[in-house]
């Protein structure tokens, strides 16, 4: 069997509708990890749809309950397949977790734990995020043992469900069983494409920090015509203490905020890419930092968002003036950020601009820390090597996701590089309804992970052990 053979075997899968079918298995369990009722179907995932299906082609799997919330926190799945100690050691991960079905949302025909084909789309809670994904690498690994008897390296996997939530245990996971966990290289797959037609690469992702900036001044409303203008209104001082962090266009206000690693080597990757092309919306121009590019912006560069603000009551306002404000915002950032140093950054930007009364309340979830390997990283260049002699075209290679990924985990805790294959596409509505996938990008995702494996096991590069 020829390393083209096998490629053209596991592209059958989706020809076949097998690969569709195992999806479809998959999307019906009811992972949500926000979900406090979903504990034990978390666990079911992980017992019933994983364990069996990797311990078939020979991985040693335990099952783990979450180190940092036993109770609300989902589970962990380690598994390993040691071929030889002396060949290189590939470690890849997924999340079985999703967030919820939001099943009142989906448009008619369609549900989100009921996995539906229509034309090139499998519509799915978690399809894209991130069931299809390792389902896909699992595939490969599978094609590649039936072609060739072995792998020609070893294999360790990390499954876990509670990436919607920010990962909780994750980096204790890493921490407490770093030796087990030992590899060469992180290969694994999330995120979108930045084209369906063309694989694409990634070695981090940005960081990113929520927090919620709060101005209370008083218990209660007061009658706007009695005290206005003899009260101060939160909702006002918020409002101007938002517009200090960034000017009008959105350019970051806040020194420390403004990253020094967009170097050379780095602008000369992202030139090569592609524009940032939506299905439903269109890059503004005019937003964001002016001298940059798009792509420089989304992937070198620090976002600065309110996701949510409020003061009263929106939906029946009364003539009164609002005791407090808040507001939720969020930083997404790239390596060259202190990210020790965000929060404190910020109140000393806000108490130079006479806003001591905003109080600055970090939220405790979804923190990510930034990373980044270097394009020119002898795996990185291994990896695309590979890619491009699957598709016959060059990948596009990002330095970083522009989404904020566990990544640190792999690259911090375990201190190993880091490559990231997604096999989704940007309009795929993840965290949205109608989830979906693509085939014909399942199809060459297929094709290009059987064919990255089939070569690590002929030739992984010099820097492997």
């Amino acid at each position: 069997m020829t390393r083209a053979q096998a490629i053209e075997q596991a592209a059958a899968l989706v020809d076949t509708g097998r690969l569709q079918d195992m999806l479809a298995d998959w999307v019906s369990y009811l992972s949500e990890s926000q979900n406090p009722e979903a504990q034990a179907e978390l666990w079911r995932y992980l017992s019933d749809a994983i364990q069996p299906r990797l311990e078939a082609i020979g991985f040693e799997c335990t099952l783990h309950e979450n180190p940092a919330e036993p109770e609300t926190g989902g589970p962990f799945l380690l598994g390993s397949r040691i071929e030889d100690p002396d060949l290189p050691t590939i470690l890849t991960y997924g999340h079985g977790d999703v967030i919820w079905g939001q099943a009142d949302q989906w448009r008619e025909g369609l549900t989100p734990f009921t996995l539906t084909s229509e034309g090139e789309r499998l519509y799915g809670r978690g399809a894209a995020d991130n069931k299809v994904q390792h389902l896909i690498n699992i595939c490969a690994l599978e094609t590649v043992l039936k072609q060739r008897g072995s792998l020609g390296f070893n294999v360790k996997i990390v499954l876990e469900m509670s990436e919607e939530i920010g990962s909780p245990g994750l980096a204790q996971m890493m921490d407490l069983y770093r030796d087990t966990l030992a590899a060469d290289v992180l290969i694994a797959s999330d995120g979108p494409r930045l084209n369906p037609d063309v694989p694409t690469m990634f070695m981090g992702s940005r960081g990113g920090v929520s927090f919620d900036l709060v101005c209370d001044l008083r218990t209660g409303a007061h009658h706007s015509g009695n005290w206005g203008g003899l009260l101060a209104d939160p909702a006002i001082l918020l409002a101007q203490a938002l517009a200090c962090i960034t000017d009008k266009r959105g350019q970051i206000l806040v020194p420390e905020w403004r990253p020094d690693s967009l170097t050379p080597d780095i602008r000369t990757a992202l030139a090569k890419l592609p524009a940032i092309v939506g299905d439903a919306v269109t890059v503004e121009e005019n937003w964001g930092e002016e001298s940059l590019t798009p792509v420089e912006r989304a992937y070198g560069w620090n976002s600065f968002a309110v996701l949510a603000m409020t003061s009263g009551v929106p939906d029946a306002p009364v003539n009164a003036i609002s005791g407090s404000a808040r507001a939720r915002c969020q930083l997404r950032f790239v390596v060259g950020t202190d990210m020790n140093d965000i929060l404190p950054a910020l109140r000393r930007h806000l108490d130079a601009h006479g806003f001591e009364t905003i109080e600055v309340v970090p939220v405790d979830k979804g923190i990510f820390a930034a990373t980044r390997l270097s394009p020119d990283h002898p795996w990185v260049r291994y990896v695309e090597a590979s890619l491009k002699d699957t598709t016959g075209q060059a990948p596009h290679v990002l330095p970083n996701l522009a989404g904020s990924l566990p990544n640190d985990c792999f690259a911090d805790v375990l201190g190993l590089p880091t490559i990231w294959v997604p096999h989704s596409y940007l309009g795929c509505n993840q965290h949205a309804p109608d989830e979906h996938v693509l085939l014909p990008v399942c199809r060459d995702a297929l094709r290009v992970m059987t064919g990255l494996f089939w070569d690590i096991g002929v030739s992984a590069p010099d820097v492997a052990r």
